[in-house]
C-alpha cells in the first residue's frame, strides 16, 4: 500500500542531492507543480531531470532550473519561446543537456519500467546525437542503440487514486505519467482526489498501485473524476 502524504512537501522530502527525477508533464499539461514546488523548497540539487522539455515561463521544472538546482537534463525540446530559464544555465555552462528525440524518450523510459536492457532504433542514425554509440544495419536500415533511463524518483500528476495506489489520469494529461511511473524506485503522485479501494472502475485503472509509492491529494477534483466512472 502507499503512503498517502499530508502535504506535498512530506511527499518529496526523501529525494536528495544527485538524485535522478522523472518529471512527468507535456509542457504544462499534466506537469505536477505542487510536487516540483514542494522538491524547489526542500532544497535538492545536484539533481538530474528527464521531462519532454526543458521547463516553460517562470514555473515548476523552469523554477528548479533557474535556481540551479538541476545538474543535467535529458530532454526532447530544451529551447522554445519562453525557456530562457534553461537557455541561461546552458549558456553559463551550469546544466548539461542530452537531447532525445522524442519518441526514443519515450521508449527508454518504459524499456526501464519493463525491464529491458536497451533497444535498437533508426530514429536519430547518423546524426551528432548518436556519435560513437552502438550501430546496426538491420532489414538494410541503420539503427543506433538505446539504453533505458532508470531513476531514483518519479514525480507525476493524475486526476484520481484510491487508497491502493492504482491512478487514473484526466484525457493527454496523462501523458509520460504511466511509464514514469514504472520506472523509477518511487513514483510520488499528486492527484485531486483519493477515493476507497474498490470505488476506481477497474477498466479504467491505467497504474497499477504496485508502481506507486506515495500519494499526496492537493486540489478536489470530482466533477472531473465523474466522467471517469469515479464516484465520491
Amino acid at each position: 500500500m502507499p503512503t498517502i502524504a499530508p502535504s506535498a512537501a512530506e511527499a518529496v522530502a526523501g529525494i536528495r542531492d544527485n538524485s535522478t527525477v522523472l518529471i512527468g508533464g507535456f509542457g504544462n499539461a499534466g506537469q505536477p507543480m505542487e510536487l516540483i514546488n514542494a522538491l524547489l523548497d526542500g532544497g535538492a540539487t545536484g539533481l538530474t531531470v528527464v521531462n519532454n522539455n526543458a521547463g516553460q515561463g517562470d514555473a515548476g521544472l523552469a523554477l528548479l532550473i533557474k535556481e540551479r538546482r538541476v545538474r543535467k537534463i535529458i530532454c526532447s525540446f530544451p529551447r522554445q519561446s519562453d525557456s530562457w530559464h534553461f537557455d541561461a544555465a546552458y549558456r553559463a555552462g551550469e546544466i548539461e543537456l542530452e537531447l532525445v528525440p522524442q519518441g526514443n524518450l519515450a521508449e527508454r523510459i518504459r524499456a526501464a519500467g519493463a525491464g529491458i536492457g536497451g533497444f535498437f532504433t533508426p530514429t536519430g542514425y547518423g546524426t551528432m546525437l548518436t556519435e560513437g554509440r552502438e550501430t546496426r544495419i538491420i532489414d538494410g536500415r541503420g539503427h543506433v542503440y538505446e539504453t533505458p533511463i532508470h531513476a531514483d524518483y518519479a514525480l507525476i500528476k493524475a486526476l484520481t487514486a484510491d487508497r491502493a495506489g492504482n491512478l487514473i489520469y484526466r484525457k493527454t494529461a496523462r501523458n509520460f505519467g504511466p511509464i514514469m511511473a514504472a520506472a523509477a524506485k518511487a513514483s510520488i503522485v499528486q492527484v485531486g482526489s483519493i477515493v476507497a479501494t474498490g470505488e476506481l472502475d477497474p477498466e479504467n485503472v491505467v497504474t497499477p498501485g504496485i508502481y506507486v509509492t506515495t500519494i499526496v491529494q492537493i486540489n478536489a477534483t470530482t466533477p472531473a473524476a465523474a466522467e471517469h466512472g469515479v464516484t465520491q
